[in-house]
């Protein structure tokens, strides 16, 4: 029995769906909140990238975005994992072949909101590892990022619960959760 068992929240199947966008803190969050509760931590990216053997800005570059994006709803969709979870999803992953309605049915979403300047602080110093933004500095990166996120917040505002980034520590998970179920 891990500490997961123990604890006070479960929600369907012990499956946690961290979403968000780039620079949110999802892979960094999901990876201590996982060690916190000994559940096993995905991160969907990372899934994708083992798949085809290419990282990411190589799939986008090589083969384009709607190509990588039926990757990752299939590496989504198929993950074997039978027991409890946290998998950290990537930015644009709930907004693509309804995967939004399939994590929500399938285990617990939570989106850690961010507002765009939390977002351009995050992810300006690491443009090379996110193809959506290789090209982009100053003002650009932040309109970019304004845009997207206006685009791709109908999506995340569909998770059962949400986070605000910049107040999470160790314990958020746990107090979110005991409030929520």
């Amino acid at each position: 029995m891990n500490s997961f068992d123990n604890s006070p929240f479960r929600g369907p199947g012990g499956k946690i769906f961290l979403i968000g966008f780039m620079g949110s803190g999802k892979t960094y969050w999901g990876s201590r909140w996982a060690a916190k509760y000994a559940l096993p931590f995905i991160d969907l990216d990372k899934l994708v990238e083992e798949r085809e053997n290419k990282t990411i800005v190589q799939l986008f570059e090589q083969n384009g975005e709607e190509y990588f994006r039926q990757v990752e709803t299939d590496c989504l969709k198929n993950f074997p994992g039978d027991g409890p979870f946290i998998m950290s999803c990537g930015g644009g992953a709930p907004c693509f072949n309804d995967n939004m309605k399939w994590m929500n049915e399938h285990g617990t979403t939570l989106y850690l909101s961010a507002g765009p300047e939390f977002l351009y602080n995050r992810v300006g110093e690491e443009k090379d590892k996110r193809p959506l933004l290789k090209n982009l500095a100053g003002s650009e990166l932040l309109s970019f990022i304004e845009q997207k996120l206006k685009e791709r917040e109908p999506f995340y505002r569909q998770a059962k619960i949400i986070l605000p980034s910049g107040e999470l520590n160790d314990n958020s998970l746990s107090s979110f959760l005991i409030l929520n179920f």
